[in-house]
């Protein structure tokens, strides 16, 4: 997964990790706040060696290695039950060794004669006591038991030299520790979510996406519209919006693939229902209308037809009319808008689409259509809910389009590889529903400039202006 992937999740699921990180400082607060309080109170002491006075450097620095060799066997008898056997009896109320012993640590500074003797208790007060009833303790056992030769004084001296005093503030909870973990906790929980959420989800997410899992030319993307249930005809209904320009793009790169007259017709198919293809073959025939090609949409979606629904034309009679011989095609065929645009309506829904679909009456419908207008955009249905698509490649191109977010990696290979089976001339794919932001979706603010200019519209090749309108 490259870098920009990653962006790409934090940025899609920006609300998800902010919301593990509030819940990980939330939890490492309400952690602190359940936490009892303790306090460490600490007493340091300094440990030498007992000389005669004249003595020699050499015997001083003797005695000093001694006391430091000394100090890290000391560190072990200050949890010793001799001494907190001692330090327990001055204490009001009394302790037992096994009560001092999980209290009291005992620590050395590296190279140094200092012994320093720590204890944490729940009570800031019997912490400090603890602390300078167990370093009287150990001073005492040192010169009394451990180092008391058989005559004379002990050879070892202990002396307090930074008693232990009542601490003013708890030592743990460390609040402000336990809210950065817990804010840390969150951030990495949060993202773990996200990129085992990406890895698991099987839908295309972006342009690159769809590219990559299709292996066909991608020839153009269509922002995700929250209104296009409401104006499905959005090069019509807002001529300048940044929707509208992405389908001129489209309109651009189809005259670039369809040269020649196998490009002029284009079935217009995806992997399932709901990714919007007769969203896209609607506005994608207005886009071609606009630059004074006449154009003729055909809505072979003979199961659900939408059409006639999105131009707000009759529906009753169309194409199901002319392929059983009921009506001729100049009786079916609508003008619609100002441009030279051509609807060719459903017509009734039919019992046997396919059969229909894959008639001669059919192939010679879109010959017909091919010999009187620049461009023939068909309307079919899915690919791999029913045969009617594949049926269709027969007589034009297809034209696939992929919903980002709805359609899985899998149903996209499963309808190329049924196309691919039928010998269907892909000319490419269409990116639909493309999110607005993050990788692969882009953002509208670059084409900000076309809400004050007149959109370009390419002008239509001087070999195809004779052919505008109809002739029987």
């Amino acid at each position: 997964m490259e870098a920009q992937e990653y962006v790409r999740i934090l940025r899609k699921s920006w609300l998800l990790i902010t919301a593990t990180a509030l819940l990980g400082i939330l939890s490492g607060g309400a952690l602190a706040a359940a936490s009892t309080p303790t306090y460490t109170a600490s007493t340091r002491l300094y440990v030498s060696v007992r000389t005669q006075e004249g003595a020699a450097s050499t015997d001083l620095n003797q005695g000093t290695s001694f006391a430091r060799q000394a100090i890290s066997t000391y560190v072990d008898v200050v949890n010793s039950p001799i001494v907190l056997d001692r330090a327990g009896r001055e204490l009001e109320p009394r302790m037992t060794a096994a009560e001092l012993a999980p209290l009291v640590s005992a620590s050395s500074p590296a190279n140094t004669v200092l012994l320093e003797v720590s204890v944490t208790d729940t009570s800031a007060k019997r912490a400090a006591d603890i602390a300078n009833a167990v370093g009287e303790s150990f001073a005492r056992v040192v010169s009394e038991d451990l180092e008391k030769p058989s005559v004379g004084p002990s050879l070892i001296a202990v002396k307090t030299i930074a008693p232990a005093s009542v601490p003013s503030a708890p030592s743990a909870p460390r609040v402000p520790l336990m809210l950065a973990i817990g804010l840390a906790v969150g951030l990495v929980t949060g993202v773990g979510i996200a990129v085992l959420r990406t890895n698991l989800d099987t839908r295309v997410r972006t342009a690159e996406q769809i590219e990559a899992v299709a292996r066909r030319p991608y020839l153009g993307g269509i922002f995700v519209d929250p209104d296009a249930q409401k104006r499905p005809l959005i090069v019509h209904a807002d001529p300048r919006s940044p929707r509208s320009e992405a389908f001129r793009r489209l309109r651009t790169s189809l005259q670039f693939v369809g040269l020649g007259d196998a490009g002029r017709s284009f079935v217009v198919t995806s992997s399932g229902p709901g990714e919007g293809k007769s969203y896209v073959a609607a506005n994608l025939a207005i886009a071609l209308a606009e630059t004074g090609a006449s154009v003729a949409l055909v809505d072979a979606d003979l199961r659900r037809p939408r059409v006639a629904d999105y131009l707000g034309i009759e529906g009753n009679a169309g194409l199901t009319d002319l392929l059983i011989g009921r009506a001729e095609i100049a009786d079916v065929l609508q003008p619609w808008g100002e441009q030279a645009l051509s609807v060719l309506p459903s017509g009734r829904i039919p019992p046997n689409p396919s059969e229909m679909l894959g008639s001669a009456a059919m192939r010679a419908t879109v010959e017909h259509l091919e010999r009187n207008f620049d461009y023939v955009v068909i309307d079919a249905p899915p690919v791999l809910l029913v045969a009617d698509a594949a049926v269709l490649s027969a007589v034009a191109g297809i034209l696939f389009v992929a919903a980002a977010g709805k359609v899985r990696k899998a149903d996209v290979v499963a309808a190329l590889r049924a196309l691919d089976a039928v010998k269907a001339v892909t000319f490419g794919v269409v990116g639909q529903m493309l999110p607005m932001r993050g990788a692969g979706g882009g953002s509208y603010g670059k084409y900000a400039y076309y809400d004050g200019d007149t959109p370009v519209i390419e002008p239509v090749p001087e070999e195809r202006r004779g052919r505008r309108g109809l002739t029987t």
